[in-house]
């Protein structure tokens, strides 16, 4: 299994973070290496989506998010063409102005994924995440 966590500080509000982190479909926009997200069912605060990704390699995975605002994301996987199982969470706290966001993730990968792609998928592409996010926050919010 591979396994990733991050804490960062964000400067914006816990709300505004979590308005970005639930704008899922905007990912390809400024996440790197994701191609697409496409929302297929609603229920309430859970989500079911399809994510086209391309890193090392393109590939396609589902995952069912739960969202508690403004302060968590949770997700599982439900299914895909690397992934055996993954889950993790985002957590949001306000820090005055700011806020601190603590991610997460577990995954194991099918028996033809390579440990440095797992690695890669995982690990390697955390602090570039948290840039673009940064990004996105002065994009959005000017901050």
């Amino acid at each position: 299994m591979a396994s990733a966590q991050i804490s960062e500080v964000y400067n914006c509000t816990a709300e505004e973070f979590f308005k970005i982190v639930v704008d899922y479909e905007k990912y390809p926009e400024f996440l790197t290496g994701v191609s697409s997200v496409k929302i297929t069912k609603t229920d309430g605060s859970v989500k079911e989506m399809e994510y086209a990704v391309s890193i090392v390699k393109s590939f396609k995975y589902k995952l069912k998010v739960t969202e508690v605002a403004p302060s968590t994301v949770v997700f599982t996987f439900q299914s895909g063409e690397m992934f055996k199982t993954m889950k993790g969470s985002w957590t949001i706290k306000p820090d005055g102005e700011k806020c601190k966001v603590d991610y997460a993730v577990e995954a194991t990968f099918g028996m033809l994924v390579p440990s440095f792609m797992a690695d890669q998928v995982v690990k390697i592409n955390l602090p570039i995440m948290v840039q673009n996010f940064k990004t996105r926050i002065k994009k959005i919010y000017g901050k």
